[in-house]
């Protein structure tokens, strides 16, 4: 559904009248037969039937619903609605107040702000914006998971139980929470670090060092950006990782050396 408020003043006969509309069904916009969003060029048959560009093609241009042909004829009424339409953001409830001009949303969407970021903890299945999260682990699994703190820019150690997959590490003047992942494998371990948090400019980005240390011998692995994530996956990665050899491994325990940088905005 569409809402529209008119605005305007007489003179005359003429009367200058501003429309502004917000869209506040999505759905009502998408295409009927790929249920995509509609993006312009819009195409219509003789009887007003809607598909977008890139349905024509694969319909042979005939149309499904009256078998009248269809690619031929633009819609442009409903090219200029998709024209004056705007679309608040999808986290709206979640107290994002920024509206878009129809199909720019989904470029705000990957990086706002109020995203959705899952609870680390496996079997917990709370999700709220990256600030509540981290409200939520500290109050509700702080004491079973310890969340240590860190110094952006300054090395600290990172230890912990390889079995236990995750450990938890937070910027003490920053609200956000860093996951050292570990993934044993028949050769090695995997060691991952990850910002769970949206790509948002009010987040930043950041970047990260990792070595560890053996007999004397240091492996480094150093990420110029971090991945930012709104979700943790206990999947084997394949790609930005550090491996350690089997052969390296002394027990369980992992002892590493960390540091996290804030990057500096350009």
């Amino acid at each position: 559904m569409v809402g529209a408020s008119f605005s305007g003043e007489g003179n005359g006969s003429s009367r200058k009248r501003q429309l502004s509309t917000t869209l506040l069904d999505p759905d009502s916009l998408h295409c009927p037969i790929c249920f995509e969003l509609l993006t312009i060029p819009i195409f219509q048959c003789d009887n007003g039937h809607l598909a977008c560009s890139s349905c024509c093609p694969k319909l042979r241009n005939k149309c499904p619903a009256c078998a009248l042909p269809i690619g031929h004829i633009r819609c442009r009424a409903m090219e200029t609605v998709l024209e004056s339409v705007f679309v608040p953001c999808r986290n709206a409830k979640l107290g994002c107040t920024k509206n878009f001009s129809y199909g720019n949303e989904l470029a705000h969407e990957k990086e706002c702000a109020f995203s959705l970021c899952s609870c680390p903890v496996q079997d917990c299945n709370y999700a709220a914006s990256y600030e509540h999260l981290y409200v939520h682990y500290k109050c509700n699994h702080g004491q079973i998971c310890p969340l240590n703190l860190f110094s952006a820019g300054i090395s600290f150690t990172a230890k912990m139980n390889i079995s236990d997959k995750i450990s938890m590490q937070t910027e003490y003047r920053m609200r956000l929470l860093f996951a050292v992942q570990c993934f044993r494998e028949p050769y090695g371990v995997y060691v991952t670090v990850n910002c769970i948090a949206p790509s948002a400019p009010e987040v930043g980005e950041f970047s990260y060092h990792l070595s560890y240390t053996v007999d004397g011998h240091t492996m480094t692995y150093e990420a110029p950006k971090m991945k930012m994530v709104l979700e943790v996956s206990f999947q084997t990665p394949k790609e930005k990782f550090m491996l350690i050899p089997d052969s390296s491994l002394r027990g369980d325990v992992l002892e590493m050396k960390l540091c996290i940088r804030k990057l500096k905005k350009e």
